[in-house]
């Protein structure tokens, strides 16, 4: 099977070329890093999400204004209940190896996503059981009203069941470094999308080119893209300016007017949803790895790096004004009462005064973990409140690591091993209660709650508060139900919110793209003159 797959592919993509001959118009595209897995259920990060989204396809998408259409679903409809949730299928789809697409396959999807091992299971936390109705129904139900279920399964991609079983793709790939737990997924990919993957060398280039198969019409007019990781920020400018690449993200701060001023490139400039923020262990008796009691248990400390960290400091020298500072864990854009928030203060006084009432008048070290290849400027960052916070006497030991390493080192909920950390989140619903059922309530494995509670606290409250949140369809009882969730976060500090970081993208002129403030790409949105 793998042989013939083979074969078709590389004849698809003669096919394409040959077809195109002197018109072919490949993207070339420069990122700062790859993703790290090609299965679609294992690793909840922006960039695989998004990049996988132009070969997988839900039961539903966002367009380039970020709101929700049809895809693999035609149309769906909602009990009186608002429990169920009943949608009807696209017919006359195929995968791209010809398979047809069908019931079984989301049914398969959506138990092989709700895996205890997958990190996209979050997205179908809610959901109690899903029905097949017939080869072109299925039926979602929740296990409570859920207004915002088409907003989670925007990212539950559908594989092919027949392709997975005879693959062994059955089981999702585990992305905390269980090598036991490897899936065949996560080197190849078998989807519905608008584009195919047919040459990949992972850390090195992946080659995808149009699936002349696909469902929908295409608005693009690309023969071809090759995605081309490029760690170092001035190595990947240097391509576009050269005319190496057609596109390139992140533009760092500092080069958006050499990128302008360069005759043939520009940087379209835009807000991402994304809030980059710190997180500190607030379970640990000790800090991880030591004898030494754990501070950050005490509310005093935790204030006392907020006071100490000056974040137009940050938003000026090191973003260069492409940030705005954030009070809440979640843009502006998204919740209508963020501004009732207020960060704060830099008080660098202050923060000495909660340090000797809480003990530390001598100081107080624990060690500070960040990437450095995923956000924007983010070891500058994390430099920066290294050298704030040791101004008040806090001082963190930094180290910053590529963030495959990185969040294989801060993601499993079993191992938390870190101290203190930063780390960025975009609601995938595009709604607060996907901050608070991630970040803010208790990790509870068999809830599915709390996968991403990085500052590891538990809050009685905020726990009831969450199914409250995901059920209620009346705005204004939500909006305050969600206000009384961010104040708790704000007024224990259970994390310190710094950002919502801007978006930089360089393109070559003749490149026609659509921005999106997720920060995800779609290829089928890009023309070439």
């Amino acid at each position: 099977m793998k042989r013939t797959l083979l074969a078709a592919i590389t004849a698809l993509a003669m096919v394409v070329a040959g077809a195109t001959g002197v018109n072919a118009k490949e993207l070339r595209w420069g990122f700062q890093t790859d993703t790290d897995s090609l299965d679609p259920h294992a690793h909840a990060v922006t960039f695989t999400i998004g990049f996988l989204g132009n070969v997988y396809e839900g039961l539903v998408r966002r367009g380039a204004d970020l709101q929700i259409q049809p895809a693999l679903a035609e149309s769906w409809s909602i009990s009186d209940d608002g429990k169920v949730w009943t949608f009807k299928l696209r017919k006359g789809v195929k995968f791209s190896n010809g398979n047809d697409f069908n019931a079984d396959d989301v049914l398969f999807s959506y138990n092989r996503i709700a895996d205890p091992d997958a990190q996209m299971k979050i997205n179908v936390a809610s959901v109690k059981e899903v029905r097949i109705i017939d080869s072109h129904t299925i039926a979602f139900e929740t296990r409570a009203p859920n207004p915002i279920l088409t907003g989670r399964l925007n990212s539950v991609f559908i594989m092919d069941k027949e392709w997975s079983e005879a693959t062994g793709a059955t089981k999702v790939t585990v992305m905390a470094g269980d090598t036991e737990k490897v899936s065949p997924a996560g080197q190849t990919a078998m989807g519905t999308g608008p584009f195919i993957i047919t040459d990949r060398t992972a850390q090195v280039k992946t080659v995808l080119v149009p699936n002349p198969n696909w469902w929908d019409k295409a608005t693009h007019n690309l023969t071809k893209v090759t995605m081309t990781p490029v760690k170092q920020d001035s190595t990947r400018v240097a391509a576009l300016l050269s005319g190496e690449l057609d596109m390139a993200y992140p533009i760092p701060t500092q080069d958006i007017n050499r990128v302008n001023s360069n005759g043939g490139t520009s940087v379209m400039l835009g807000p991402e949803l994304r809030t980059i923020f710190l997180f500190m262990d607030q379970n640990a008796k000790n800090l991880y790895g030591t004898e030494t009691k754990n501070p950050f248990l005490d509310l005093r400390v935790r204030k006392a790096l907020y006071h100490a960290i000056n974040i137009e400091a940050i938003k000026k020298k090191i973003m260069r004004n492409l940030a705005t500072p954030s009070a809440i864990m979640i843009s502006p854009l998204l919740f209508d009462r963020s501004g009732d928030f207020n960060r704060y203060s830099y008080d660098p006084g202050m923060a000495k005064k909660l340090l000797a009432d809480a003990g530390y008048a001598n100081g107080l070290s624990a060690r500070f973990d960040c990437p450095n290849d995923r956000y924007v400027n983010d070891e500058q960052i994390c430099q920066a409140v290294t050298s704030m916070a040791a101004k008040v006497g806090i001082k963190l030991s930094m180290t910053a690591k590529p963030k495959a390493q990185y969040f294989k080192q801060v993601l499993d909920p079993k191992n938390r091993d870190y101290h203190v950390g930063l780390i960025g989140w975009t609601p995938g619903s595009f709604d607060s209660h996907h901050v608070v059922t991630n970040l803010l309530a208790t990790y509870d494995e068999k809830a599915k709650t709390g996968r991403y509670n990085l500052s590891n606290h538990s809050d009685a409250r905020i726990d009831a508060l969450n199914p409250m949140i995901q059920s209620e369809s009346n705005k204004a009882k939500r909006d305050g139900m969600i206000a009384e969730v961010f104040k708790r976060v704000h007024d224990n500090v259970y994390y310190i919110p710094l950002h919502q970081q801007g978006l930089a993208w360089g393109i070559r002129d003749g490149v026609s793209l659509k921005q999106r403030g997720d920060n995800v790409f779609r290829f089928r949105h890009v023309n070439i003159n």
